[in-house]
């Protein structure tokens, strides 16, 4: 009886490794939702800011939207229309974001900033956690989103 229950656990696990594989094969195959081409509004590199996020959400196994970065930009600068996921050794992946609005500093009462978040694609952080890049996606300096004077 044990030697079947083993038999049995073996198969689950040989079955679940195969089957985990041809998912990760199907998620990279499939082109992403938003690509780098479609860059923002504003290309010329010599009056552009590049900010981090100050925050970090990266659970992708709780569903959609689940991977994404708080970036705080001054007021009186807007967005560039995407940001990007650089991960080292590896390539650069664009997301959307959305902004949430705008909060004073507490320092400086002069000085109000916009929220952005930014969405990652699900998809896309999924595959880059298969291939064990989950510690590159949760760096802050591997974000970056532009912005310019308005």
């Amino acid at each position: 009886m044990r030697k079947i229950i083993l038999y049995i656990l073996f198969l689950l696990s040989l079955f679940s490794v195969l089957g985990f594989s041809d998912i990760s094969a199907y998620i990279s195959k499939k082109r992403p939702l938003i690509t780098c081409q479609q860059w923002g509004f504003h290309r010329q590199q010599e009056d552009k800011s590049y900010t981090h996020p100050e925050r970090l959400v990266v659970r992708p196994w709780l569903g959609p939207h689940n991977v994404y970065a708080l970036f705080l930009i001054p007021s009186e600068y807007r967005s560039d229309g995407l940001f990007t996921v650089t991960i080292p050794e590896n390539r650069t992946y664009c997301g959307r974001f959305q902004d949430i609005g705008q909060v004073s500093s507490g320092v400086d009462e002069d000085k109000d900033y916009t929220i952005i978040r930014g969405f990652l694609n699900t998809r896309i952080a999924l595959k880059l956690i298969a291939e064990g890049h989950l510690d590159q996606l949760r760096e802050p300096d591997n974000w970056r989103l532009g912005y310019v004077k308005r």
